[in-house]
Order: C-alpha cells, then sequence, then structure tokens
C-alpha cells in the first residue's frame, strides 16, 4: 500500500529556515563557572548570592542528609522537612498566610492561575510571561487580555462579565520592560469585583520593597486574603524551584486539585535548603536589596547618558531597546568584545520592532565593573547608527 504525506520533518526546516532569515533562531552556548571571563549582566542573580559559601554548604549538607533528589511527588514521598520550613518561612517574610513549594517558578504560575482561575474569566496584562500566558491557556477560562498596566481596562473586564469567579493576574515587575505593575490600584478593581488578584513576584522578590519582601508587601497588601502571590527562588535567592503564597484557602485548593502540583516530582531537597539560606541572608543584610536596585539606577542612567532608549527600572531588570533583532544581536557580540555578557531578547520574548539587550543588575557589581559596562555601551551607541 502506497504511503501518503511528506517529510513530517519538512516543515520544521522550513519554519527554522524562516527563523534564521529573521534573525530569530536561538542556540545553546554553555558557559564556564566563571561566565567565560565576562562580567554578568544577563542572569538573574540579582544579589549574587548563586554562588556564596554560605548556600552552597546549605545544599551541600541537605545533599548529604536527604540525598541528591526528592523521590517522588510532594502527595507520595517528595515532601520533606525542608520544604516545610520553607513553606513557613517564605509566608513569614513575605507577611502571607500560607505557602506552598514548586519545583519551578514556572510551575507556581501554571497551578496558581490554571487552578483559581478555571471555568471563570481571566483577566491578563499583555505584558505578562509567557509562564502566566501558558497558565491562562490551561485554564479553559475566558481569557481578556488588557493594555500594559491598564487598570481601566481591567476594571471594565470585570464589570463586565457573566462568570460567576474572576482573576486578575500580573507580573509585579515586568521581566524586560522592568517597570511596576500598579499593585494597590489592580487590588482595587480586583476587591470591587470579588475577583482575586495573582502577582508573580518573580522579579521583585529580594529586591522591592522593605528588605526585599516584595511588591505585594510595599502596596501594604501583605495579608490581603484575596492576593495570591508566586515566586521564584532561582532569581534574587540563587537557588531553584517555585512557591504560591497566599492564603489557607488557597493552598489547600493547590494540595487538592493543581495538577502542576500533584503530578510533578518534587524539588530536590539541596535547592530548598539553599533558599532558606538566601532568606537568612536577606534578613541579616536588609540592605542588599537596595543594593541592587542602586545599580539598576547607575545602569539606566549610563544607558539614557548615551543616547540609547531605555526605562526607569523598579527592580533589577533595565532594558536597552534597539529595535530589529539583528541590532540586539549585534549588540549583544559588542558587550562581549567588551568583557560583558547581556541577555539578548527578540520575538516573541518582546514584541516586533522591540528587540534588545536587557540588563540585570546584581548588589555585587563593583565601581571597575560599571566602568567596563560604561564602554560596552559607549561602543554599542556608536553602533547603532549604523544598524
Amino acid at each position: 500500500m502506497e504511503t501518503m504525506g511528506t517529510d513530517p520533518l519538512a516543515r520544521l526546516r522550513d519554519a527554522a529556515a524562516q527563523r534564521e532569515r529573521a534573525g530569530l533562531r536561538r542556540a545553546l552556548r554553555p558557559r564556564t563557572p566563571d561566565h567565560d571571563g565576562l562580567i554578568d549582566l544577563a542572569s538573574n542573580d540579582y544579589l549574587g548570592l548563586s554562588r556564596d559559601e554560605r548556600l552552597v554548604a546549605a545544599a551541600v549538607r541537605a545533599t548529604r542528609e536527604w540525598g541528591t533528589g526528592s523521590t517522588g511527588s510532594r502527595l507520595v514521598s517528595g515532601s520533606t522537612g525542608l520544604h516545610a520550613d520553607l513553606e513557613r518561612r517564605l509566608a513569614a517574610f513575605t507577611g502571607a498566610a500560607a505557602g506552598l513549594c514548586f519545583s519551578s517558578g514556572y510551575l507556581a504560575n501554571l497551578a496558581a492561575v490554571a487552578t483559581l482561575g478555571a471555568g471563570g474569566l481571566v483577566v491578563s496584562d499583555e505584558g505578562n510571561h509567557a509562564s502566566i500566558i501558558d497558565a491562562c491557556r490551561l485554564a479553559r477560562a475566558r481569557v481578556v487580555v488588557t493594555p500594559h498596566r491598564d487598570v481601566a481596562a481591567v476594571e471594565k473586564a470585570l464589570a463586565g462579565r457573566d462568570e460567576e469567579h474572576a482573576l486578575v493576574v500580573t507580573d509585579a515587575v515586568f521581566s524586560v520592560a522592568g517597570d511596576l505593575a500598579p499593585v494597590g490600584e489592580l487590588h482595587a478593581a480586583a476587591a470591587r469585583h470579588r475577583a482575586l488578584l495573582v502577582v508573580d513576584e518573580a522579579h521583585s522578590l529580594g529586591v522591592t520593597g522593605e528588605g526585599g519582601r516584595g511588591a505585594v508587601h510595599a502596596a501594604g497588601l501583605a495579608a490581603a486574603p484575596d492576593v495570591v502571590r508566586t515566586v521564584t527562588f532561582s532569581k534574587a535567592l540563587g537557588s531553584q524551584g517555585g512557591a504560591v503564597l497566599g492564603a489557607a484557602e488557597v493552598i489547600d485548593a493547590l494540595v487538592d486539585t493543581g495538577r502542576p502540583f500533584i503530578f510533578d516530582t518534587a524539588p530536590a531537597p539541596a535547592p530548598m535548603a539553599a533558599a532558606l539560606a538566601a532568606l537568612d541572608i536577606v534578613g541579616h543584610h536588609p540592605d542588599l536589596p537596595g543594593q541592587a536596585r542602586d545599580t539598576a539606577i547607575a545602569l539606566a542612567r549610563a544607558v539614557a547618558a548615551r543616547g540609547l532608549a531605555t526605562a526607569d527600572p523598579a527592580a533589577a531588570v533595565v532594558p536597552v531597546v534597539l529595535g530589529p533583532p539583528e541590532a540586539a544581536l549585534r549588540a549583544a557580540a559588542v558587550f562581549a568584545e567588551h568583557g560583558v555578557r547581556a541577555g539578548c531578547f527578540r520575538p516573541p520574548s518582546v514584541p516586533a520592532g522591540r528587540s534588545c539587550l536587557r540588563l540585570t543588575a546584581r548588589a555585587n557589581l563593583s565601581s571597575d565593573d560599571l566602568a567596563v559596562i560604561g564602554r560596552a555601551l559607549t561602543a554599542v551607541a556608536e553602533m547603532k547608527v549604523n544598524v
């Protein structure tokens, strides 16, 4: 019998060729432990804790005591005393009622939005992270995407709903633009319409608010029962994993029905111990978040002084907007030539025409580092004339 159809991989090769022509191909480039000798402005290690000996020692102790893996899902064999300790400590640090650990911040967002928004209305900012976008799809809810930071549009979507329940979801600090969501205003709008507010604190925990307690805490909403927070340990806390923080009813719902919680292997003990050690450090050194923010302000001023497009940073993220993908790729290469690694963001990570470098400040960047970065920015500004 004669088979029908074409090579099933042909469409993938054609799509890859199209991405190549558009400057949108991506590649994995394994780095060395010292970032290939480059100044690191690409990672999310905002407080410079990922190589801190106290975190390393905590992870080693946990590995020796518990082993290298968690051995199962949280509801089978994966929950350890470290998970429970971290959940309690996170809740206490941020002012939340309770917490629940996941193996990544991505999964925390999937669980929170898909579980709490299921079958209702989900109102999502157009600038939200991909994990929130995927969570909206997983919720099987009616989704309204509102213009960036537009509280009036959120209010309109909530006021016109027929669904019994609704959820508003936003990044706290947006991952590429680096700006801050109007958390207080969004909460007021959500409360008027009996909706939950979910705030992704991935880029704000450990950087914004008093002692790095995040944007929700800074807005005076730490104990609000109708606010749910998602966090990650892979940024300011220098570890890996994530959590949902909220009312006991929220945590109960996730444990009972949250598929990304129930069916995922628990995070390993080592990163839980490292995150606990990071919380200890932040608690004893509440100036660290301010140092990261001050460095971000210095970076943004250096970018603007060279005539490059940027924004006032709300936390540690500083964009350098260059326009076409090719310009961002060339700028990243120029940075590397000057001894600096910067993030290069192109569609679909950013809208068309908004390709950029993303510079991420760290609390432990030195004045010498900033001088090198300044020279790299000068070279990019000179390059910009010719792109």
